[in-house]
């Protein structure tokens, strides 16, 4: 299952998606990902969260993206839900690119029995169709 924060900057976003993963960690059966652009949340998140740093691992384009998710999978079965913090960031502001990454993972979450939240940096007004199902 795939879900998607959209708002503008400044919207709340990321703490909406910190207050997901507090729950989340504190119900979950399985393992915790976070995937951010940067570290800015290294003290708000549970030590229990898998918080990894996107710019580390040179992740810049969707292609790079899905074969870190892939490798991350395939390396820990037990992962139930992964959280990407401001999707455009770490993969460029490409919107096509980025619907066909919400395809892709909507796909891979459905295969893997896992849930994926997303965050987007954009008015939920504009959003696509495509994106809409997911808010």
């Amino acid at each position: 299952m795939i879900h998607i924060i959209m708002g503008l900057k400044g919207s709340g976003k990321t703490k909406k998606m910190i207050d997901s993963i507090h729950d989340t960690v504190a119900n979950a059966h399985g393992d915790v990902v976070c995937i951010e652009y940067g570290k800015q949340l290294t003290y708000d998140l549970s030590y229990r969260v898998r918080l990894v740093d996107s710019q580390e691992y040179g992740i810049n384009n969707i292609d790079m993206l899905k074969g870190f998710l892939s490798g991350l999978h395939a390396g820990n079965f037990d992962i139930t839900h992964v959280y990407i913090d401001n999707l455009y960031k770490t993969i460029g502001n490409d919107k096509a690119a980025g619907e066909a990454f919400i395809v892709w993972c909507a796909e891979f979450a459905k295969v893997n029995d896992m849930e994926i939240t997303l965050t987007i940096s954009e008015d939920p007004a504009q959003a696509s169709d495509l994106i809409k199902q997911y808010l």
